[in-house]
């Protein structure tokens, strides 16, 4: 697919509001989608189907047009246009459930994937395009300096409890989500490990996703399954442990 190509609606930067938007002219969208019924009739019926806002998703104007083939009328008339966005132009196309709706979604997805690129030629031939990289990016590092300075003292609480590999141990693994270590063991029980001879191993779904690892440990010349909580692990039990198995902050670690 072209977004060059002609037959497809022709896609403007225009003002919507107060932002400075892509926009597309609705009737040359009605046209594509070789909708049945009048144009008209159509957009009316869409925006108040899905609730679309003047002066958010799109403004209307006044425009001259010719004559319809086959009409009386020898002068242009007026006819009331509609500029929407690009996302209200996705919409409309969607809800058509057409070939046609589905070509015109996947060439404003594409209008849109190339308007975010940048020109670095041209960006340092323009002054004001120039400023606003550089400040995005300057942006964009005050941000993670900030999330790594808020993270800090999270991730060395974490730190103490992994092990060379980036795993923890259950019960350390406990502590690091502020639980009581023998508590979260216990509730790991009920969905999410269980008792394989003497072994506490994990079910398999819990082990295809990430978020327990398996190593065996050799004890008296016997391989030993043992299981770990990765870091995504960690993070995945981190919304979910409940707060009865917790411990309470001015109660410290408790066994």
């Amino acid at each position: 697919m072209n977004a060059n190509d002609n037959s497809f609606p022709v896609v403007v930067t225009g003002t919507i509001g107060e932002a400075t938007v892509q926009t597309v002219k609705a009737r040359d969208l009605h046209a594509f989608l070789t909708i049945g019924k009048d144009f008209s009739t159509w957009i009316k019926d869409r925006i108040g189907q899905y609730d679309f806002v003047d002066g958010v998703d799109y403004v209307t104007y006044q425009d001259l047009r010719s004559p319809k083939s086959g009409s009386t009328k020898s002068r242009p008339v007026v006819a009331t246009e509609y500029a929407v966005t690009i996302d209200m132009a996705k919409e409309l196309a969607m809800v058509e459930r057409n070939d046609q709706g589905k070509r015109a979604r996947q060439y404003f997805i594409e209008c849109e994937r190339k308007a975010k690129q940048v020109d670095p030629v041209a960006a340092l031939n323009d002054p004001a395009a120039l400023r606003g990289l550089l400040l995005q990016n300057v942006e964009k590092v005050i941000a993670l300096e900030a999330k790594v300075e808020a993270d800090k003292p999270k991730t060395s609480f974490y730190d103490q409890y992994v092990n060379t590999d980036g795993l923890y141990g259950l019960q350390n693994a406990g502590r690091a989500l502020g639980c009581y270590p023998n508590k979260f063991v216990s509730w790991l029980k009920q969905d999410y490990v269980f008792y394989q001879g003497t072994a506490v191993v994990p079910r398999v779904r819990f082990i295809q996703m990430g978020v327990f690892e398996v190593k065996s440990t050799i004890v008296e010349d016997k391989a030993r399954p043992k299981t770990f909580i990765t870091a995504k692990g960690l993070t995945y039990f981190a919304s979910r442990v409940p707060d009865r198995i917790k411990f309470a902050p001015s109660e410290g670690e408790a066994a």
